[in-house]
């Protein structure tokens, strides 16, 4: 199973990308789990330890030097577009039990189009997770999905788009929706978070017709005060979270 978490900055995708992973450990799978987000908070959110010393990889520049032949940065420069990955996730990688995480970090981008080393490298890695291991993998993004190449999407099992009761969510999650059937995802689920009262359930539904919703969260305070303080995400609605894994596995 390939799962991409994403939705607007702030909504909680994080933490659900977080009891997501921690539900599937716990029944004993494997998992790779990738940070694609620049703000780069999974790792404390599943409470991995020495999360503050991870150098992101679009950050090792060596490394990416070795293996596409060009410096960071240098767009206009010859360089490899498939490097050799496939032993970067047992050396770039931080373990925890079942659990394998890889933090992507921020591709800075030189223009509209824009292809760089850094760029080619993150994309290949994510590419070789998805495709050729058998781990489950659940990408945490940002509110899109540019790590994500047309021919990469097609082995993405489902985008799960998270949302909270507001205007600037659902139209971001809009955007997310059309990016990714543009590029040929056809499984696109949503999960409405911090829903207060069934008005808010009521809000989301009504704003997003025709949407796969998977399931809804409620607030937790907990959770909040988690993720300010960087700290592992408790466990939360842990049954809420095993209907919406049922509803995305079927």
């Amino acid at each position: 199973m390939k799962l991409a978490v994403t939705g607007k900055g702030g909504v909680g995708k994080t933490t659900i990308a977080a009891l997501i992973i921690r539900n599937l450990a716990d029944k004993g799978k494997r998992i790779i789990a990738i940070d694609a987000d620049p703000d780069a908070n999974l790792a404390s959110a599943l409470g991995l330890h020495g999360s503050d010393q991870i150098v992101p990889i679009a950050e090792m520049e060596a490394l990416i030097e070795e293996r596409t032949g060009a410096k960071p940065g240098q767009s206009g420069s010859f360089f490899t577009i498939n490097p050799k990955v496939d032993d970067l996730p047992e050396k770039l990688s931080i373990t925890n039990g079942t659990i394998r995480l890889m933090v992507m970090g921020t591709v800075k981008k030189g223009g509209a189009g824009c292809v760089c080393p850094e760029s080619a490298l993150v994309k290949a890695l994510v590419s070789h997770v998805v495709f050729y291991r058998d781990d489950v993998v659940v990408m945490d993004m940002e509110a899109g999905i540019e790590h994500l190449g047309r021919g990469t999407a097609t082995a993405v099992d489902m985008i799960v788009v998270v949302v909270e009761p507001g205007r600037r969510s659902i139209e971001t999650a809009e955007k997310i929706k059309k990016l990714a059937a543009d590029i040929g995802i056809k499984r696109i689920g949503i999960v409405g978070n911090k829903v207060r009262s069934q008005r808010d359930e009521d809000f989301i539904r009504r704003n997003l017709p025709d949407s796969n919703i998977l399931g809804f969260l409620p607030y937790n305070e907990a959770l909040v005060d988690a993720d300010l303080a960087g700290l592992a995400a408790p466990a939360d609605s842990p049954e809420r979270i095993e209907d919406i894994l049922q509803k995305i596995i079927i």
